[in-house]
């Protein structure tokens, strides 16, 4: 009989014990999923905000106008520690000089004249985000520059391209 009597707090503090952490199971999966449906309205949203840090796209002056998304490349949700790298798209309206200038000071070319197998990267205009779509021109006659891409170290890399007649400028960055 004393055994029995042992093993009942022992039964009982194993039943505890399953109970706390299917309930911490619980908790984890509706923060994990809470965190989830944050992302994905985070990663929706179309910002209008002026991109910072104004170092990245440099030299594209005073702009009038700007639209660029954030997309998390890993999971920023889980529970693994880490840092979480970020894309970043946007559509910047130019001042007329600045894009002139721009594209003077840095060599674009017509996009369509380079060979891919020349890039430093894989990205083209057709991998812009639906959302950003509408910002684009109806016919861009993209310009690109490595030399742009790689100019002034940054911590993202960086990939644009510009329509001068229609003073637009298309960026991609990539945290790295």
């Amino acid at each position: 009989m004393k055994t029995g009597r042992r093993a009942r707090p022992a039964v009982l503090a194993a039943a505890v014990a399953l109970l706390l952490v299917a309930g911490c199971d619980a908790a984890a999966v509706d923060e994990t999923r809470g965190c989830q449906e944050q992302r994905q309205a985070d990663e929706a949203k179309l910002r209008v905000s002026r991109w910072g840090p104004p170092e990245d796209p440099p030299h594209v002056g005073e702009y009038s106008e700007v639209h660029w998304q954030a997309r998390a490349l890993g999971d920023p949700c889980s529970r693994v520690p880490g840092p979480t790298d970020w894309e970043y798209q946007g559509v910047i309206a130019l001042r007329p000089q600045d894009a002139h200038r721009l594209a003077e000071q840095f060599a674009f070319v017509p996009f369509p004249s380079i060979d891919p197998a020349e890039l430093g990267h894989s990205h083209t205009p057709t991998d812009v985000r639906p959302d950003l779509v509408p910002f684009l021109p109806a016919k861009p006659r993209w310009l690109h520059s490595e030399i742009y891409n790689e100019t002034l170290p940054s911590p993202r890399r960086r990939v644009v391209f510009v329509d001068l007649e229609h003073r637009t400028l298309l960026f991609m960055l990539n945290d790295h």
